[in-house]
């Protein structure tokens, strides 16, 4: 089991708007991400999950990117599911049923050429995002 972060420190932006996307961060910073930013955001972490990992279930997506996180990024399967469909719709992942190692049935979701593309789009726009950023902070 992932253990949970202390909540009294951190914000959760768990509300329509932020696409069930919570992060752990100080409560001095305030931080607030359009709605197209966190979903683009959604995409990227699960298309690298995918290139990482190969096919997963859902769940494993959930519990690889809060691990992977360090417990500071925590995608609810509430907001996973329809990502999940969106980009299977777009090309980017494709799905198929197979049995989980306790004998469930589950979707498992793989990367597509056209999502390793998409995946290579989505790291270079954040890297221009964070070097922005960056670049703000260093004169501000």
């Amino acid at each position: 089991m992932v253990p949970i972060p202390d909540k009294k420190n951190a914000i959760s932006l768990d509300t329509p708007s932020f696409l069930g996307l919570q992060f752990s961060i100080p409560r001095l910073l305030g931080v607030i991400m359009a709605k197209n930013d966190l979903q683009g955001t959604i995409d990227l972490l699960v298309l690298k999950t995918l290139a990482f990992t190969g096919a997963l279930h859902g769940y494993g997506i959930v519990l690889h990117i809060q691990r992977a996180s360090e417990d500071l990024l925590r995608v609810e399967e509430g907001s996973l599911y329809p990502a999940l469909h969106r980009m299977e719709q777009s090309g980017w992942i494709e799905s198929e049923w197979a049995l989980t190692e306790t004998n469930r049935k589950a979707k498992y979701y793989k990367l597509t050429a056209s999502g390793r593309r998409q995946l290579d789009l989505a790291e270079e726009s954040f890297d221009q995002l964070v070097k922005g950023v960056r670049a703000v902070l260093r004169f501000a």
